[in-house]
């Protein structure tokens, strides 16, 4: 029996494919516990819709980061911080502040886990961090750090 799998299961194929199984295995398991569904002209049409919205999620997604990444590249994050004679920071300036920072200032919300530097800053002066944004898609946000006045 051909069916479309609606989860991903083990041994037997991915969400979205459509495979071929036992009898037995797809009335007793696979369709009882929503696993798949049979395959007939009307559930590869809703196959195909489902396939679409994906497609146009994704593009939309797409365009709305490259919109993103297009806006950080003229924007100049600049955060005062204590610092000593040498120029080290005292602490460091975190991934979650240069965050609250572009949301602050900019409204522009981008989750911390986005970031591709991973290290926080620890030093005066301009520092550029990567952010992907999507798939392929990233941005850069300059930082500026800048010694807190007394």
């Amino acid at each position: 029996m051909k069916v479309i799998l609606l989860k991903d299961v083990k041994k037997v194929g991915k969400k979205d494919q459509t495979v071929e199984v036992s009898d037995g295995y797809a009335i007793n398991f696979l369709i009882p516990n929503k696993l798949a569904v049979q395959v007939t002209k009307k559930s590869l049409e809703v196959l195909d819709n489902q396939k679409q919205i994906v497609l146009d999620n994704q593009t939309k997604a797409k365009a709305d980061a490259l919109e993103i990444a297009k806006q950080l590249e003229s924007i100049t994050i600049k955060i005062p911080m204590k610092s000593g004679k040498d120029g080290k920071l005292f602490g460091n300036v975190s991934l979650k502040r240069v965050e609250e920072e572009l949301d602050s200032a900019h409204h522009i919300k981008i989750d911390k886990r986005k970031f591709v530097d991973k290290n926080s800053i620890d030093s005066l002066g301009f520092h550029k961090l990567s952010i992907e944004l999507f798939k392929g898609v990233i941005g850069v946000v300059n930082v500026h750090v800048v010694e807190e006045e007394k």
